[in-house]
C-alpha cells in the first residue's frame, strides 16, 4: 500500500567528532546510520518497532539503501532528521528520510535525502514473511503528532 504520510516529528542530532573525517566534514558512511535511526524511530512512533516485531518472531532486513548527498555537514552542526513511511507491502516497508542542517538561515538546508527498503523476515530462518494484520494496520494508520 502506497502511503502519503507526513514526515515524522523531526529528530535532532548534533554532529560529533566521531561522525567526521579529518577535515571536520561528516563522513559519507555516517548518513546511512542517520537514515536508519530516523526510520526506526518512525516505526516506533507508529507502534511497530523492532521489539514488537521481535515479539512476533519477525525482523527487518535492508533490501536497498539509497542516499543522495547535496551539501556537507560539519562538526557541531545541528541536523534535523525527518522520516516518512512511503510504502507498506505484504512483506516489505519503504521509508524516506531527509537530513537538514539547522542554523542561522531562515530555512533549514537539505543536506541529504534517501530511502530504506526493508524486507520483513522470519527471525529464526531469515525467510521472507508477511506482516501480521495488527502490525500492518498500525503502520498504515497515521500516527498522532
Amino acid at each position: 500500500m502506497r502511503l502519503e504520510s507526513p514526515a515524522s516529528a523531526p529528530r535532532r542530532h548534533r554532529v560529533e567528532h566521531v561522525d567526521t573525517d579529518a577535515s571536520g566534514v561528516v563522513h559519507f558512511s555516517r548518513y546511512a546510520s542517520l537514515l536508519e535511526t530516523a526510520a526506526l524511530e518512525e516505526l516506533e512512533r507508529r507502534g511497530s518497532d523492532l521489539v514488537k516485531l521481535e515479539g512476533q518472531g519477525l525482523d527487518l532486513r535492508v533490501r536497498e539503501l539509497r542516499i543522495r548527498y547535496r551539501e556537507a555537514a560539519r562538526f557541531q552542526d545541528w541536523l534535523r532528521l525527518e522520516a516518512r513511511l512511503e510504502h507498506v507491502g505484504p512483506a516489505s516497508l519503504k521509508l524516506g528520510v531527509a537530513v537538514y542542517r539547522e542554523g542561522p538561515a531562515p530555512e533549514p538546508v537539505l543536506l541529504a535525502s534517501g530511502s530504506l527498503d526493508l524486507a520483513v523476515v522470519n527471525r529464526e530462518s531469515g525467510d521472507p514473511t508477511c506482516l501480521p494484520p495488527n502490525l500492518s494496520s498500525a503502520l498504515e494508520r497515521s500516527p498522532s503528532p
